[in-house]
This record gives C-alpha cells, sequence and structure tokens, in this order.
C-alpha cells in the first residue's frame, strides 16, 4: 500500500513538473514571438510617448497594460484575423488627404498587421494578459452593468460630447481619426473602459482623447452604449 502511494505521489509530482516546465516554455516563447514580430511597432514602456513626435510615430498602441485592457479571448482572435480598428491608422494626419465632402484615407500608406498561427497568437496573448503596467491606478469592478437605449446613447455621444467627429458608431458613419466604438466592448473589459474615460491623460499623457471631467453616471452610461450598440452591430 505505501509502495502504491509513494507511486502515485511520485508520478504527480513528475506531472506537475512536466506541467511547469511546459508553462515556462510556453511564456518564453511568448516572448520570442513578440520580440521578433511584434516589438518594432509596439511599446512596453508604460510612460508611453513624451512627445508630440513620439505620439505621430507610433504604428500601434502601447501595450505594457495590456492585461487590463483587452479581452483574452478577443486578443487570441484578433492575432490570427487582424483588422484595422483605427480607420486612418494610428495618427489621422499621417494618412489622410482632402476629399470632396470629407477626408479620404490614403490606404497605400497605412500599416497592415500581420497574422499570427493560432499557436502563436495563443502564446502571444497570454504574454501580453501579463503586462500590467497601470494597476495602481485601475479600479477593478469599475463598471456597473445596466442600460440605456441607442437614441439616448446617440445624444450623449454626438450630440453633447462631439466623439462622433472622431469615432465610428457604425461600420460607415463616424469620424476617422480614433478608433471604432461599435466593437470596442468586444475588445476592451468594461472596467478598463470606465478607467480610461475617467481619466484618459493618466493612462498616456499625451492622449488625444480629451479630458471631459465626465460625471461618474455618463461614464457608465458611455460604457451602457457601447455594450448596446455592440448588439446593434451583430444584428
Amino acid at each position: 500500500m505505501q509502495h502504491k502511494l509513494l507511486s502515485t505521489y511520485r508520478y504527480l509530482f513528475l506531472t506537475l513538473l512536466c506541467f511547469l516546465a511546459s508553462e515556462a516554455a510556453f511564456a518564453a516563447s511568448g516572448k520570442e514571438i513578440w520580440s521578433k514580430r511584434c516589438a518594432q511597432c509596439h511599446d512596453l514602456n508604460a510612460a508611453g510617448p513624451t512627445s508630440l513626435n513620439e505620439l505621430f510615430s507610433q504604428n500601434g498602441p502601447n501595450l505594457s497594460f495590456a492585461g487590463l485592457k483587452y479581452k483574452k479571448s478577443w486578443l487570441e482572435k484578433w492575432l490570427q484575423s487582424p483588422t484595422r480598428i483605427r480607420p486612418a491608422g494610428m495618427f489621422y494626419g499621417n494618412h489622410i488627404k482632402p476629399g470632396k465632402d470629407q477626408d479620404q484615407v490614403v490606404q497605400s500608406t497605412l500599416v497592415k498587421h500581420e497574422p499570427l498561427n493560432t499557436e502563436d497568437a495563443v502564446a502571444v496573448t497570454k504574454t501580453l494578459m501579463s503586462y500590467q503596467a497601470k494597476k495602481d491606478i485601475f479600479e477593478s469592478g469599475a463598471y456597473k452593468p445596466g442600460s440605456i437605449s441607442i437614441s439616448m446613447g446617440d445624444l450623449l455621444f454626438d450630440k453633447f460630447r462631439g466623439c462622433l467627429s472622431c469615432h465610428r458608431i457604425e461600420r460607415d458613419y463616424g469620424g476617422l481619426s480614433g478608433p471604432e466604438v461599435y466593437t470596442v466592448v468586444e475588445r476592451l473589459q468594461e472596467d478598463y473602459i470606465v478607467n480610461f474615460l475617467r481619466n484618459p491623460q493618466a493612462w498616456s499623457p499625451k492622449n488625444f482623447m480629451p479630458q471631459y471631467n465626465l460625471k461618474e453616471s455618463d461614464v457608465q452610461k458611455f460604457v451602457h452604449y457601447f455594450r448596446a450598440l455592440a448588439q446593434e452591430n451583430k444584428k
């Protein structure tokens, strides 16, 4: 009986060692892939751009707090089949020309994101989710679930705050300079959106997003609206 128990413990111990070794190798592979294929466009410096020149030259978002920002399931999927989230790239001014009615995006100047295979996407996602540089200013549970009608959300977003001039609320409707918002709750954690809207410059001092000093009730309504847009977009 004692011999069987020792064999069982030995087996469990060896299994645990193998698991830890594979986890360590998996994490190392994610960092290696990141270093070779991602680091040239994405920054891990938590301070973010310190000058306008640095801001204008960004090819991709700062990922030092990716684990607080993105939804893991979305990130794994997106890395395998990237789609453009900012119609005019990271800095609008580098990729537009005047058009008859509005600015036109010069597609040839935009950087295309390279897709990863499934294994690499999973490994890189795991690495990115471990980056939580702004955890000291992040309030977990900041979003309080609720609802708002699309029409009332439109009023808040467009008429009262003018956000439509920078962000699209449908595939072909809205501004070009900021990321689309009809997919934002698929991409980003609701708690992050709330924390960001409270103080955009806390996440990056040179951020183009204005500091509106929103009432907390309006911050929550914005996220309700984004959730409603996501549902509408699925239809």
